[in-house]
């Protein structure tokens, strides 16, 4: 495969998985986009380590009154060897505080690697405020 395949393979996965977390599809099904050892550092919190403690992140977002999430895709870039890749792009988290509803525009870097099933997941998912300027 070549790159430009590899860069639309990615961008659709990448795609899949947002569809799924923005309708708050099947956990497990979330779950499967990372890899068993991947970790997700969201802003102010601390690193998110494996699939157990993604799936309790997953489902505690489930529980904060009006969460939401979405991303797209900005830019895919692949490694020489094939193995591994990186994602920029940006997203937009909704929920519901006490002080009113809380929007949070951000921008996105993830790095995934090809599993020897020949499938795309991701090992490293972080993200941080946009700047408040745009």
């Amino acid at each position: 495969m070549d790159d430009d395949q590899e860069r639309q393979q990615l961008i659709e996965r990448d795609r899949a998985w947002a569809k799924l977390a923005e309708s708050e599809g099947d956990v497990e099904e979330i779950l499967e986009f990372w890899t068993d050892d991947a970790v997700v550092i969201p802003p102010g919190m601390p690193p998110v380590v494996g699939k157990e403690a993604l799936r309790a992140y997953v489902e505690g977002t489930r529980t904060i009154p009006g969460f939401s999430i979405s991303w797209t895709t900005d830019s895919v870039e692949v490694s020489a060897d094939g193995s591994m890749a990186w994602i920029l792009g940006t997203n937009l988290v909704e929920m519901d505080t006490e002080a009113g509803h809380v929007r949070a525009e951000g921008r996105v870097a993830t790095v995934w690697r090809k599993e020897h099933d020949g499938t795309w997941r991701c090992c490293l998912d972080m993200w941080n405020d946009a700047p408040a300027d745009g």
